[in-house]
């Protein structure tokens, strides 16, 4: 199954994001087990954390740093090519 097109993105707590995709579904992906790697380290930092936007044309979530999660991957219909995966919840449709 192929995501839906992600239409916003909102950090929440530390190392959460809440995901609203264009079906209504609603993902809370927690980030933290990423946050090991290269590219997602400095996504510790709040300041940087909170910068999360959604890339239309690639219907993902980014930050300005490059770190980037594939929309399969937060909607949970496939799990990540490498490394560790985020966590994912379902709270409501939006």
């Amino acid at each position: 199954m192929i995501a839906p097109a992600v239409k916003t993105a909102v950090a929440l707590e530390p190392y959460v994001v809440r995901v609203v995709f264009a079906d209504g579904e609603v993902r809370d992906v927690d980030v933290e087990p990423l946050l090991g790697g290269p590219v997602f380290r400095t996504l510790r930092d709040p300041a940087v954390f909170s910068q999360v936007q959604v890339d239309e044309y690639a219907e993902s979530i980014v930050w300005p740093n490059g770190a980037d999660l594939d929309p399969d991957v937060i909607y949970g219909s496939a799990e990540p090519a490498t490394g560790p995966a985020p966590r994912i919840s379902t709270p409501n449709r939006a």
